[in-house]
C-alpha cells in the first residue's frame, strides 16, 4: 500500500511541475503577472494539501482494509481548502490574462492543473467534492472563454481523469473488502482446523484412557468366560462407572473428583454425572475451583444416590443432589440428603 501511494504521489508531483512550468511559459516571452504567480503558488499549496493531509478517521468496518483506507481519506478541512483554491485560482489567472490570450496554453493551463488536483481529491475518497470542483472550474472557464472552448481546451480531459479516478477508487475499495473477507475466512478456517485437531487429540486421549481403564478388566472377563470374583466384579463396576463419567462429564473430572466418585461407589453409592456445557465458558482456574468444591462435597456426603449435573446457568455452575435409597431406582420414597449448588465464580 505504501509503495503504491509513493508511485501515486510521484506521478502527481510530476504533473504539478508540468502544469506549473506550462503556466509560467508564455509564447511571446513576456513576464508572468503577479496575480498569476499568486495563483501558481496557491495551486502548488492545494496540491500538497490534497496529497499529504492525513485523516485520523476510520472509514468502514472491514478490519485491516478499513484501517489502510482510513489514512487515505482526505480530511474535511483539506477538502474545504482545496475547493476554495479551486474557486480562486481561475479568477486570478483570468484576471491577469488579456482577453485575447485566455485560450492560449498558459491561459488555460489552470483547467488541466485543477483537474489533476481534483483527481487526487477523488482518489482520496472524496468523489462528490471532486465533481463539485470540476463544475466550478467549468463554470469559470466557460465564463472566461465560452463553453465550447472550455470543453475543447481541457475541461473534458479533467472530467475524464476524475471519472477514471472514481472507477479506480471503487475497484480498489472492493479489492480491499474482498481481501479483508478472505483474511477473515482464512482465520476462521485456521481456527476450525485447530479446533478439529484439539477434538481429535481429545478423542485419542479418551480412547487411550478407556483402554487403560477397561482393557485389563475386559481381558479378565474374556479369560475367565465371565466367571469373576467379587473383587473383580467390583473393579469391573468401577471401571464401567469411570468410563461413563469420562463420556458424560469429562469437563468435571480431575484426579480428586475421580477419587471421590470411586470412594462413593466403593461404599455402595450410585453416582451419575451429566455435563451439559455449564463449564464451557469458564477459564481453567474457575473450572478447577468448581472441581475442588465438587470433590469436597462428595467426600462429605453419605447419600446412596448422587446426581451431579452441570448446565448453562448465569448463577450456578454445578448442582449436586444426594438422595437416600428407598428402593430400586429413584422414587418418591427417597429423601433428599444433599442439595448443593456450586455458584459460578465471580471476578
Amino acid at each position: 500500500m505504501r509503495s503504491v501511494r509513493r508511485v501515486f504521489e510521484g506521478i502527481a508531483l510530476a504533473f504539478t511541475a508540468y502544469f506549473a512550468v506550462r503556466a509560467l511559459v508564455r509564447p511571446d516571452g513576456g513576464g508572468t503577472a503577479p496575480a498569476a504567480i499568486v495563483g501558481l503558488v496557491l495551486y502548488v499549496a492545494i496540491t500538497l494539501v490534497a496529497l499529504y493531509a492525513e485523516s485520523r478517521e476510520r472509514s468502514g468496518d472491514d478490519g485491516g482494509a478499513s484501517r489502510e483506507r482510513a489514512g487515505s481519506v482526505l480530511p474535511a478541512w483539506a477538502v474545504a481548502v482545496v475547493l476554495a483554491g479551486v474557486a480562486a485560482i481561475p479568477v486570478l489567472v483570468i484576471a491577469s490574462t488579456p482577453e485575447g490570450e485566455r485560450a492560449t496554453s498558459h491561459g488555460t493551463s489552470y483547467i488541466g492543473a485543477l483537474g489533476a488536483v481534483l483527481t487526487i481529491v477523488c482518489a482520496r475518497h472524496r468523489p462528490i467534492s471532486a465533481w463539485i470542483g470540476i463544475a466550478v472550474v467549468g463554470l469559470e472557464a466557460s465564463w472566461a472563454m465560452g463553453p465550447l472552448h472550455a470543453l475543447s481546451l481541457g475541461l473534458i480531459g479533467s472530467a475524464v481523469w476524475v471519472a477514471v479516478a472514481q472507477l479506480l477508487m471503487i475497484f480498489t475499495d472492493r479489492a480491499y473488502r474482498d481481501t479483508a473477507r478472505l483474511a477473515a475466512l482464512q482465520q476462521a478456517t485456521s481456527a476450525w482446523q485447530a479446533s478439529q485437531a484439539v477434538r481429535r487429540l481429545e478423542r485419542r486421549r479418551r480412547v487411550q484412557y478407556a483402554l487403560a481403564v477397561a482393557g485389563p478388566t475386559l481381558s479378565r472377563v474374556i479369560a475367565t468366560a465371565g466367571e469373576l470374583t467379587d473383587q473383580e466384579r467390583t473393579t469391573a463396576r468401577l471401571a464401567e462407572g469411570r468410563l461413563r463419567d469420562e463420556l458424560r462429564g469429562a469437563r468435571l473430572m480431575d484426579d480428586d473428583v475421580r477419587e471421590a466418585i470411586a470412594a462413593a461407589r466403593l461404599r455402595g453409592a450410585t453416582v451419575t454425572v451429566f455435563d451439559e456445557g455449564g463449564l464451557d465458558d469458564l477459564p481453567v482456574a474457575d473450572v478447577e475451583q468448581v472441581r475442588h468444591e465438587l470433590a469436597e462435597t462428595l467426600r462429605d456426603t453419605d447419600a446412596a444416590r448422587i446426581i451431579i449435573r452441570s448446565a448453562p446457568d448465569p448463577d450456578v455452575a454445578l448442582t449436586i443432589v444426594g438422595r437416600s435409597g428407598g428402593g430400586e431406582g429413584l422414587s418418591d420414597e427417597d429423601d433428599v440428603q444433599l442439595w448443593r449448588e456450586v455458584p459460578r465464580p465471580r471476578h
